[in-house]
């Protein structure tokens, strides 16, 4: 039997990008195309197939273990893109600005997509890791962009910064193709709203 489940759900990619650097302020350079190895985007600063820990992993590693890279792409959903501008005060806020390796328009709730879940493209197929967190790293280059702004970027985007992913099958991503998505084909933990009620302290790995 199939552990994950088609959904009825279909989006589409409006924006491809790729950050060479990872100095501030950040910016993703739009493409047309990207290609996707199994180590991530190909000339991307996020690529790699492992990484050192940062403080996102604190209750498990120490800081700078060594890890897979599951952070291999950032994945955000035009229509909470479009939430966080409204939200700012802005008509609209580039992808770039945000360090964005890519928009898919018609997912709904992208941001909270489960954790395991499937998006399949013609060609590559990513994995999603968790949703992402707002930062205030994104913010010198909307202040750039847009003075006065960037600081209104972080509550803004509070659940709708989108979500992490890595690649699962290597292949193409181009602007205006579909991607489907495919869900666990299992219940919610009985225990996940206790655990996440509660802070727990882990021994360090």
């Amino acid at each position: 039997m199939p552990i994950l489940k088609r959904t009825p759900f279909t989006g589409r990619i409006t924006f491809l990008g790729r950050m060479a650097s990872s100095h501030d302020p950040i910016h993703a350079e739009p493409s047309d195309q990207l290609t996707a190895s199994f180590a991530g985007i190909e000339g991307e600063t996020h690529a790699g197939l492992t990484v050192p820990s940062c403080t996102r992993m604190r209750d498990l590693y120490r800081p700078g273990t060594e890890i897979a890279n599951t952070r291999q792409l950032s994945i955000l959903s035009a229509e909470e893109l479009a939430q966080i501008a409204a939200a700012m005060g802005l008509p609209t806020l580039s992808p770039s600005l945000l360090g964005a390796t890519m928009v898919i328009e018609g997912l709904p709730d992208l941001s909270y997509i489960p954790p395991g879940s499937r998006l399949q493209g013609r060609e590559a197929t990513l994995v999603v890791n968790l949703n992402n967190r707002p930062c205030t790293i994104p913010s010198k280059a909307i202040e750039r962009a847009h003075p006065g702004m960037g600081k209104r970027f972080k509550p803004a985007a509070e659940g709708r910064r989108g979500l992490v992913a890595w690649v699962e099958r290597p292949g193409t991503l181009a602007i205006g193709e579909e991607i489907a998505l495919f869900i666990p084909d299992q219940r919610r933990w009985a225990h996940e709203d206790q655990v996440l009620s509660t802070q727990a302290s882990l021994p360090l790995g």
